[in-house]
């Protein structure tokens, strides 16, 4: 890996700050060089929100990516304006829970993941994000499974109930990621 650019994106709420924070913090926690760069809509909480995470081996030029290797999309309305921009032979992860569509494109791969239903069954719907976080990271391998983690728990572990949820949901979302990954490898 030299340079690997992801945008979250959704809607205000959905904690797509938030995955975009943990992805950065474990890349920081790897000695990479790091670059989180949110965007908010009008309104916060049910607005448009998204954030592009840069993670290098070298040097980060510009934090400012108009095509992104790879997008995570909680939402339609973020499928809609970001699928197109993502780069050629990049990943799309989409929530499927939210997005009953997929991309026309033969250029990228993409994963369906019912985020939200894993959330639910997890045990808290505000935990999509770390579903969503986890099929990134088990799809790309930009950062350790065991460095996420960490990083959850030093984020999360004051609140001992919202913390194991998380990890649950997470590794929920890896596991989905690694069948992904290894469908598509077998394919």
């Amino acid at each position: 890996m030299k340079q690997y650019e992801v945008t979250m994106a959704g809607f205000g709420g959905q904690g797509v700050m938030v995955a975009g924070q943990l992805l950065a913090y474990s890349g920081i926690k790897e000695g990479k060089n790091v670059v989180w760069l949110p965007s908010y809509g009008p309104e916060m909480r049910g607005g448009t929100a998204y954030c592009t995470v840069v993670i290098s081996d070298v040097r980060i030029g510009s934090p400012i990516i108009n095509n992104p290797t790879a997008c995570c999309v909680f939402n339609r309305p973020s499928f809609d304006k970001f699928a197109p921009k993502v780069k050629s032979g990049g990943l799309l992860i989409v929530n499927s829970s939210l997005i009953s569509a997929s991309a026309d494109r033969t250029d990228i791969t993409q994963i369906l993941i019912p985020a939200n239903q894993m959330a639910l069954e997890g045990g808290s719907v505000r935990s999509t994000n770390v579903a969503m976080l986890g099929c990134f990271i088990a799809a790309t391998g930009i950062v350790e499974h065991k460095t996420m983690l960490k990083v959850l728990e030093e984020k999360l572990g004051a609140k001992k109930a919202l913390l194991e949820i998380n990890m649950n949901v997470f590794d929920a979302g890896y596991h989905f990621g690694i069948s992904a990954v290894g469908e598509r490898s077998h394919a």
